[in-house]
């Protein structure tokens, strides 16, 4: 575990998904005044729409205002129905309709360059259940291919999340895409500890300690086994202080974010308690 004399070198911060009920400058704001030193920035209908008009006006305002509260950044690209107000999570880069998403993502990867972001966290979205897993790997592997073309060429780094109930949901078949797009230098593993319980492909911390190379960005919360909600540390199974002393060990140096997007109605409680655990886990935070 961490010590003062010590300190963690990964820059801990909060996502703003936990926030939905505020203003993302407010957000900001109060993420800052609790000590966090990064935001995991989903870009959402409420919180920097891609789709609203003067785009790069209102990033360059947010870069602005995160780098006044020396807050690090990683945008992150899980908005449950930005591009389809009936479908959650739709279209996803397997769909037959992807168009749709891989246009997005090359906005949120120019997002990403204008505020200076630390990567674009990402996930495959969900086979359609007429398409064969062979097919839908194929068409992944095409989809990701150009969004690291497009992101090496803008100089992002992309992070893939394994996530419960999508076509990809364990780091071990990221590996397998990763591996046959040739391991590319732009694209890492956005780690999500919680979806490690969830699936029960094996411990977070030694799943951290094997893919320290690897490891992008890390979202933070508990969870119980094969149950995929997001809960505040204390109310699953996660061993926190195992986790962080993992990261440490990795020598994780990039943001790691606390992710619970149903608990923004009382967003500032949950942010100050797990501020708490996090400190108590060693967890280094400004003063």
């Amino acid at each position: 575990m961490s010590t003062p004399e010590s300190p963690t070198r990964f820059r801990i911060g909060y996502a703003t998904s936990g926030f939905a009920s505020h203003r993302l400058e407010d957000a900001i704001d109060v993420i800052a005044g609790l000590g966090y030193r990064a935001v995991t920035l989903t870009l959402d209908v409420h919180h920097l729409d891609p789709f609203a008009p003067d785009l790069a006006g209102r990033a360059a305002a947010v870069r602005k205002r995160l780098e006044a509260a020396d807050l690090g950044v990683v945008v992150e690209c899980g908005a449950r129905f930005l591009l389809d107000p009936w479908r959650k999570h739709r279209p996803g880069l397997i769909d037959p309709d992807r168009a749709r998403r891989e246009d997005f993502m090359r906005l949120a990867i120019g997002v990403a360059a204008d505020l200076g972001a630390d990567c674009v966290s990402f996930w495959s979205g969900a086979r359609p259940e007429t398409m064969s897993a062979a097919e839908a790997f194929v068409r992944l592997r095409e989809a990701v291919g150009g969004l690291v073309g497009h992101a090496t060429a803008a100089g992002v780094d992309l992070a893939f999340e394994p996530e419960p109930g999508m076509f990809v949901e364990t780091v071990a078949a990221f590996g397998q895409l990763h591996a046959a797009l040739g391991a590319p230098k732009r694209l890492g593993l956005s780690l999500d500890v919680g979806h490690l319980i969830v699936t029960a492909e094996g411990d977070p911390a030694a799943i951290i300690r094997e893919e320290g190379a690897r490891l992008f960005t890390v979202a933070l919360e508990d969870m119980r086994p094969r149950i995929h909600e997001h809960l505040p540390f204390g109310e699953g199974v996660l061993d926190l202080a195992a986790v962080v002393a993992a990261l440490n060990e990795a020598g994780f140096a990039r943001i790691a974010s606390v992710e619970l997007p149903r608990h923004g109605a009382d967003a500032v409680r949950w942010a100050t308690h797990s501020r708490d655990a996090l400190r108590a886990a060693g967890v280094s935070f400004r003063a």
